[in-house]
């Protein structure tokens, strides 16, 4: 179904006139049905009946008439929520056919609320009362650390008992003692009012002038992007927060974005304090009567901030004036399956339609924005000097040849004997290591077998923590075995590898009085954990973090001076086309925890190969030459951001099916030949097989002025596709796997 229709603003349909119905059902076609007696507009929300179901859609359009009018049947109910406003309906129209993902499917990311369809009622819910437990379990200490957790939250029975995985008795048990209130409250109630005259963290002379610059941004009415580059530490948040201001003073509604919902807490806080309430928050750790709520506020503007992940970009915003994407670098931006998208660039063509302002903002922005910002396609601020008076760390090498190590050891002589000394200090130190669990790969001594998951080509990992081991690529986990699945000699399984668990136990052994924290995403429960052992880490309970690219992502530690990257080759390590960028912003960004307060830090990189040209890079912290650099190889190969790339990616339970229709794929490729796109492969992917399906890639690459989406869905419907194979095509790959 062609995603290109055009709509008109303020359109009527009154009873019985045909109207063009877009639902969420994989259905390849706009359906047309009768208005009902009340009438409908243009964007209006509605439930049909198809078959001897009712679903959701949206007016779309005035209706074709095309079919027997007498099957034709009526609209069943107009939704009770304001109608989609035209630049969303566009919005979604032209993501659809940029990711050349059916319209049908963009719809289904723009309504991922429950209960739309139902009208505005009252509802029980449940919150933290004031009382003491009078005898703890371990049931009731789930639900109160639940509560804790979502302080801001409101749960129904069901979404209470099934977070704390407990039953209702228990919930009704703390009730009668008035440890948690009971309530009857409206289902969507509006959002409290953020003040943008709130007394506010003082501003440097820097900050104030950056700010200055995207509040007269939100000013122009215009669509515009700002790159807001600052070196780590040094208040980017305060500065945006500015243009945030400015929308609340113009009356508009402003979407942050942020990478990590682990950091949701710990940014509400901050929010709370610039604007003395908190914002709404759109991410998968929010309740479904939360969403709902968020969804609805939203289209009618009364929540004038959301604070979400990247499918909140999809909300139904009623006057957009900004979107902020914070550390946009990240490649969590990238939806990796179903609908694939980047929120970056989505956030981008958003805000154009909406005439709206973005700013993209990180210590170590992407190439792509970089050359955006470089050409001046998009704006730039600068922040050159850290708050307050916290200095740059200072970024040293240690070369690992000359380092006399010991077998089984991956703290060097000379990164131990500065840990010691900052434990002598009483300072902090953290050592990175971009690898969860325990270790990569677990070996039999007897046989080489490599313990491995039945569904995946792909090593299980070592969670010794928590006593499994785990396929990082499909979840599955199993008990740690004590024989051999290959050969079934007991006892001769070994780890292969460190990971941050074994980097722990280390250092616990060079570092016997030492308290040591382990910071990784599968170590912690909750946000709210996350926050509390962060704020601890702060004020100075432990000595020692182990941490995983968790530990990157804005955290301020005032006693932290010293950041040791255990191996700064992994991510040089394979084809990646991003790796030399990817590592080049990591390591930045760790060694920017160090010294963020009065005391200086430095940072040491672990490499084997400080010749290579990213870790001189990175040395030398010229980041404009890295960018210049990169760039100009980029160019030379007519890669993005200087030219286009997809991943056409095949999959199924039989490799032969599979390969056999890539290659002839490539065969026929006489539609992407026409338009002189370079075909590489097919080959298998890198993990070959995952969840059972067989998985192969080719790669098409084509000049930046090719008009690729149109050739690709041509090319791919040229073929008839068996229906166990999927054929998903990714514009823009972030990731080669």
């Amino acid at each position: 179904m062609s995603n290109q229709i055009k709509h008109t603003s303020s359109q009527n349909f009154t009873d019985g006139e045909l109207v063009s119905v877009l639902t969420t059902q994989p259905i390849d076609r706009l359906l047309d049905y009768k208005a009902p007696k009340e009438g409908v507009k243009l964007g209006s929300y509605v439930e049909v009946p198809l078959g001897p179901r009712k679903v959701i859609g949206v007016v779309w359009c005035e209706g074709k008439g095309d079919y027997d009018k007498n099957k034709i049947r009526t609209i069943s109910n107009r939704l009770d929520v304001p109608e989609m406003q035209p630049e969303m309906m566009e919005f979604l129209s032209r993501a659809g056919r940029y990711t050349l993902t059916p319209i049908n499917g963009m719809l289904k990311l723009a309504t991922r609320a429950p209960g739309l369809a139902n009208p505005p009622s009252m509802k029980t819910v449940y919150i933290k009362g004031d009382a003491e437990v009078d005898r703890m379990t371990p049931a009731r200490e789930r639900v109160l650390n639940t509560l804790r957790d979502t302080t801001d939250m409101q749960f129904t029975a069901k979404e209470l008992t099934e977070s704390a995985k407990v039953s209702i008795s228990v919930i009704k048990g703390l009730v009668s003692q008035g440890v948690i209130l009971e309530l009857e409250s409206p289902r969507d109630l509006p959002y409290a009012q953020l003040d943008p005259f709130f007394p506010s963290q003082k501003l440097t002379f820097d900050q104030k002038s950056a700010g200055e610059i995207l509040r007269k941004n939100i000013r122009l009415n215009e669509y515009n992007t700002t790159l807001l580059r600052g070196v780590t530490g040094s208040g980017k948040t305060e500065v945006y927060l500015e243009a945030v201001s400015e929308c609340l003073l113009l009356g508009k509604q402003a979407l942050i974005l942020i990478p990590e919902i682990a950091l949701t807490v710990e940014f509400l806080d901050r929010l709370k304090k610039r604007f003395g309430e908190k914002p709404a928050q759109w991410h998968s750790g929010v309740t479904m009567t939360e969403k709902r709520r968020c969804w609805r506020m939203v289209a009618e503007a009364k929540a004038q901030v959301v604070v979400g992940a990247r499918s909140s970009l999809y909300l139904p915003f009623k006057n957009l004036g900004l979107i902020v994407v914070d550390e946009e670098h990240d490649i969590s931006y990238k939806q990796e399956d179903g609908v694939l998208y980047s929120a970056r660039d989505m956030a981008v063509m958003r805000a154009s339609i909406e005439q709206a302002s973005v700013v993209l903002a990180s210590a170590t922005p992407s190439l792509e924005t970089w050359a955006n910002a470089d050409i001046g396609k998009y704006n730039r601020v600068d922040l050159t000097e850290r708050f307050g008076d916290a200095r740059i760390p200072e970024i040293l090498a240690i070369d690992m040849r000359d380092q006399p190590m010991e077998r089984n050891s991956w703290i060097s002589p000379h990164l131990k004997n500065e840990v010691e000394l900052r434990l002598e200090r009483g300072e902090q130190s953290l050592l990175f290591l971009n690898r969860r669990g325990y270790a990569p790969i677990t070996v039999c001594r007897k046989c080489g077998d490599q313990v491995g998951c039945e569904q995946c080509d792909a090593r299980m990992v070592e969670h010794r923590f928590q006593g499994y081991l785990m396929c990082h690529q499909c979840g599955e986990t199993k008990q740690m075995p004590n024989v051999c699945p290959s050969c079934g000699e007991v006892d001769c399984l070994t780890a292969v590898g460190p990971g941050v668990e074994r980097l722990a136990e280390e250092a616990q052994e060079n570092f016997p009085k030492a308290k040591i924290s382990v910071l990784s995403s599968d170590m912690l429960i909750s946000a709210q954990a996350l926050k509390t052992r962060i704020k601890e880490i702060a004020l100075g309970d432990a000595d020692i973090i182990i941490g995983t690219q968790l530990v990157a992502k804005g955290h301020n530690f005032p006693l932290l001076t010293l950041v040791g990257v255990i191996d700064s080759d992994l991510a040089l390590m394979g084809g990646d086309l991003r790796a030399a960028e990817r590592t080049f912003q990591l390591m930045r960004q760790v060694a920017g925890r160090a010294g963020r307060a009065d005391k200086k830090g430095i940072a040491f990189l672990q490499t084997h190969q400080p010749e290579h040209s990213v870790i001189k890079a990175i040395l030398k912290g010229d980041e404009e030459e890295f960018w210049k650099s990169e760039a100009q190889q980029r160019r030379l190969n007519n890669m993005p951001p200087f030219g286009k790339l997809a991943g056409v990616i095949l999959k199924g339970p039989n490799l032969n099916d599979v390969f056999n229709l890539a290659n002839n794929m490539v065969k026929n490729a006489h539609i992407l030949n026409s338009i002189n796109a370079q075909i590489y492969g097919p080959a298998p992917a890198p993990i070959a097989r995952v969840r059972g399906n067989h998985r192969v890639r080719i790669l098409v690459k084509a000049s930046k002025e090719t008009m690729l989406q149109n050739s690709l869905m041509k090319w791919k419907n040229s073929f008839k596709i068996p229906k166990d194979i999927q054929v998903t095509i990714d514009i823009d790959p972030q990731s080669f796997y």
